[in-house]
């Protein structure tokens, strides 16, 4: 029966490892070290489960394993002076870690001081966003690549030199105040909207939803927005969030299987979650004022044209179509222009929108992106080009590292005859 107590700590150790990872770095102060006690009470699982069987709680059991093993560095280092001259740290002798300052701004909340933490400005951009979805939301180097379009060595080396530098920099584990709180804001939305994704939809494995991830990302944007009540972009990556979140329990069929935005059963949809949405999205056009929308409020209108139409045939296609654009001038990407290609084929026809998804395929950011083929099969088979619509989706399945996905695309390719 040993693989019983195996898969039980696999699973465990993908939710748990980020509280885990946040509650012992604020005891060391070093994402670096935190991660390796966090993996060396992994190795402690692997060594006793089998034997004495799963925890009942066994979070709580990775937590308190890796907590004493904490406490033990941590005395290693007040018994040896030069252990911590070496590591350019002073704890005081027989004293804990020093408190947080008391300060009406402060977050008790470990999961986002490790994202604000990892999203130090002596680290790049790129590396922020790599370090932060390994650290916060246990995403692997091959996921974290995916959903950064880039490849995997490059995501490695990220997360290696972003380590690195924190420890060498001696990078205290906090959230920030006044100015340097505001100059990390971009990174740590992006960081969360990056999270939410993977958990929105998986990009490899057996499942289609994540939900821990999207449940994470969510509380955390949330926390923010009552952290940083006048900022625009933050109330609108909130309202995204809960938008996006009350389609959970419609996304997937019985079996798990992946169903489509239009075949989805909206009385599923969770309004207290739209609400939540439009209330946030209300707070986001009031802290804009008069100013231009930023990118996370555009995105959030957008979900909120699919979250308020009682049908798929009532969505307000021009609308979003125009928000689309809107999006496109303001961050110009090319994921940004194929969602809007969506909107145009429902708007004015699959004909104009194949031109712009045309248009797209010497992106190098989408060579290997499945969702380009997706796209281009379904225009296809909507205009009558069966063959090549079969072809498009064949090869857009053949890219998803996900299973559910991919045997969604594959049921397309079949369904797509002359």
């Amino acid at each position: 029966m040993e693989p019983q107590p195996t898969a039980a700590l696999e699973t465990v150790f993908r939710l748990e490892s980020p509280r885990v990872i946040a509650g012992v770095a604020r005891l060391v102060r070093d994402v670096g070290i935190a991660e390796e006690l966090t993996q060396d009470a992994l190795v402690a699982a692997l060594e006793q489960w089998p034997r004495d069987g799963v925890p009942d709680n066994p979070g709580a059991w990775l937590m308190a394993t890796a907590r004493r093993r904490a406490v033990d560095l941590i005395r290693r280092r007040e018994t040896y002076a030069r252990k911590l001259a070496e590591i350019g740290r002073d704890l005081p002798a027989a004293a804990p870690p020093p408190q947080e300052p008391s300060d009406p701004e402060d977050i008790d909340d470990d999961l986002l001081r490790l994202v604000f933490t990892a999203c130090h400005p002596v680290l790049s951009a790129e590396a922020r966003i790599a370090l932060t979805l390994r650290l916060l939301g246990g995403l692997t180097t091959p996921e974290i690549a995916r959903a950064c379009l880039v490849p995997e060595p490059t995501v490695a080396q990220r997360i290696v030199r972003a380590k690195r530098t924190l420890a060498r920099k001696n990078i205290d584990f906090e959230v920030p105040y006044g100015p340097d709180r505001a100059a990390r804001l971009g990174s740590v939305l992006e960081v969360i909207y990056l999270i939410f994704n993977e958990g929105y939809a998986a990009t490899a494995g057996d499942d289609w939803l994540r939900p821990a991830l999207c449940e994470d990302a969510l509380r955390l944007a949330r926390v923010l927005s009552a952290l940083m009540p006048k900022e625009p972009e933050v109330h609108g990556l909130t309202a995204l969030l809960e938008f996006q979140s009350s389609r959970t329990a419609a996304r997937t069929g019985p079996d798990g299987e992946p169903v489509l935005l239009e075949d989805q059963n909206r009385h599923r949809w969770n309004r207290m979650l739209i609400a939540r949405g439009i209330n946030a999205l209300d707070h986001a056009h009031a802290a804009t004022g008069s100013g231009a929308p930023g990118p996370y409020v555009l995105q959030a209108a957008i979900a909120a044209c699919h979250a308020t139409a009682h049908t798929y045939q009532e969505t307000d296609w021009p609308r979003i179509a125009t928000l689309y654009g809107l999006l496109a001038a303001r961050t110009p990407s090319p994921v940004v222009e194929l969602n809007r290609a969506v909107a145009v084929s429902m708007a004015e026809g699959p004909a104009p929108a194949l031109a712009l998804v045309d248009a797209l395929a010497a992106e190098p950011a989408l060579r290997a992106y499945h969702l380009l083929p997706s796209v281009r099969g379904d225009l296809l088979a909507r205009l009558g080009r069966t063959a090549e619509a079969r072809a498009e989706f064949e090869r857009a399945a053949s890219l998803t590292r996900n299973a559910r996905e991919r045997a969604l695309l594959l049921d397309r390719a079949r369904e797509a005859v002359d």
